[in-house]
């Protein structure tokens, strides 16, 4: 319902009938809020309620999607009053410079001023924008390769048929990359891609796309290996691993294997080296895994409270720093469980860690150490001893006493940021590039078998690389396959990595 405050029906009747509905929908905005306002409550009772209340992330961000679909409802059913024209400041982010434009001109319905019929000038205009879609669509490149015959010696010449990223096959670099964007970075399934193909017509067999992710993947896997070299050659990682299952068909079930994450994380003290991480596949979880990733490797490495970590500090040249993140993690389910005193008093001293975190989080290195030294060193010089009493008056058995006893055995590496202004407190930057798996595990279900799960690790480094360098993943990824199809020299791999091919293409355009 549209209102014009400065034309407003003179007649009675009218404008009690205009009244009545804008009652009615009063009303009806009222009810619905009160609806809206009862699911906002249950939502936060999932999430920051009792353990056996909370929902699913992923559960609560749907349900948070159709609350915000009923709050566009009732704010499109408000009535909208007409207001003088003005210059009003815009609302919302302009909308991206390199998105092509598309402009609709439209003019008044007559030449001369309808108030005097005198002519009309132009006096400027008013220009507004719209977001639209343009479908994706399939299209056939059509190669002709013109025969050429010599009369006099009867030589026939062609043009050599150009290389494909899959020997003899259909597709094309730019769709190759789409179905492998749609698979690792969508987490959308080949058997839900061969569906949405077939509504444009196309029969693409979910055998056929996985053949193509194969091919693919060969092309890819040389670039997987110089990103984990230039990666490896840090000297402060992150590393962590995480559960796929990968189908056993002997055994007619799905087998446990494993992700194993590195990442490099240096914006948080202004290193030079650009963010990336780095995805090894493995059967297993044996302590043997990370020492043969990390053969080569020198330095600090942030980790979690995986024993097999420990064996990397026998050689001399690996330090290991702990993860706060998870020691707070063991105090919080505590304080959960049983409303302990003493679990809300280490987590209200680890949130004082994190609170000087916050104040010299992008300073360089020597900065950081330097607020730590002043501000964080005296908490934890008084936490250690709290903790040992603490301990001394619990039962042995308690989960409270197991939660004190998993920060006291890790305090050397808990306390290394106190030594090092680049290491951080905890292992953040790797759980975030973890979480992708996740939600592709719930999509995917299962690899296929070791290959895919190496495919897994191949495609998910280079993508979330690409994330992390603000990167977008299709563009970049279906030029690196046109170029190694064209003949991108091996020797000059680097000027493919994420961060490298962003600049060149900045100082193309």
């Amino acid at each position: 319902m549209r209102l014009d405050l400065d034309n407003l029906p003179s007649d009675v009747g009218l404008l009690h009938q205009l009244v009545r509905d804008m009652a009615s929908l009063v009303d009806t905005r009222n009810d619905e809020i009160e609806r809206l306002q009862a699911i906002i409550k249950k939502l936060q009772r999932m999430q920051f309620g009792r353990r056996s209340e909370r929902l699913d992330p992923d559960q609560l961000a749907l349900g948070l999607e159709d609350l915000d679909a009923d709050i566009g409802r009732v704010e499109e059913s408000r009535p909208v009053v007409v207001e003088a024209a003005s210059d009003p400041r815009p609302h919302r982010t302009p909308l991206p410079d390199h998105l092509e434009r598309e402009d609709i001109v439209i003019v008044p319905g007559h030449e001369v001023c309808p108030c005097c019929g005198g002519a009309m000038h132009g006096m400027g205009e008013s220009v507004s924008e719209m977001l639209d879609w343009v479908p994706a669509r399939l299209r056939v490149v059509r190669i002709a390769r013109p025969k050429y015959a010599c009369r006099a010696c009867g030589n026939l010449v062609q043009a050599p048929a150009p290389e494909r990223v899959i020997a003899g096959g259909l597709a094309t670099p730019a769709l190759l990359t789409q179905v492998l964007v749609s698979k690792y970075c969508d987490h959308t399934p080949l058997y839900r891609q061969s569906r949405i193909f077939a509504r444009h017509g196309v029969d693409l067999a979910r055998s056929t796309l996985a053949g193509w992710v194969g091919g693919a993947c060969w092309w890819l896997e040389a670039l997987h290996e110089r990103l984990r070299d230039d990666v490896f050659t840090s000297d402060h990682l992150f590393a962590d691993d995480t559960p796929v299952p990968v189908l056993d068909p002997g055994r007619g079930r799905t087998k446990t294997g494993r992700l194993w994450v590195y990442a490099r994380e240096q914006r948080g003290w202004g290193g030079p080296a650009p963010p990336a991480a780095v995805y090894l596949f493995a059967p297993d979880r044996k302590a043997e895994r990370p020492l043969a990733h990390l053969a080569h490797f020198k330095g600090v490495l942030h980790v979690d409270g995986y024993a097999g970590f420990e064996r990397l500090t026998a050689r001399g040249d690996i330090v290991l720093a702990a993860c706060w993140a998870h020691t707070r993690r063991k105090f919080y389910d505590v304080h959960q469980q049983t409303g302990s005193p003493v679990a809300e008093e280490a987590l209200r001293r680890i949130a004082d860690l994190y609170a000087v975190e916050a104040k010299v989080r992008g300073s360089v290195s020597d900065d950081r150490l330097a607020w730590r030294r002043s501000l964080s060193a005296p908490h934890l010089a008084a936490f250690k001893p709290w903790l040992e009493a603490q301990l001394a008056q619990l039962p042995r058995s308690s989960t409270l006493a197991d939660a004190i006893r998993y920060a006291l055995a890790r305090w050397a590496g808990l306390t290394r940021f106190l030594d090092d202004g680049r290491i951080e407190l905890d292992t953040n930057p790797v759980e975030r590039a973890i979480r992708p798996v996740a939600l592709g595990r719930k999509n995917h279900l299962f690899a296929g078998s070791d290959g895919g799960g190496h495919r897994w690790a191949v495609v998910c480094s280079l993508i979330e690389t690409a994330k992390l360098n603000n990167v977008e993943p299709y563009a970049w990824l279906s030029d690196v396959l046109t170029r190694m199809v064209d003949g991108h020299p091996a020797t000059r791999l680097d000027e493919l990595l994420p961060w490298n091919w962003a600049l060149s293409h900045r100082a193309d355009a």
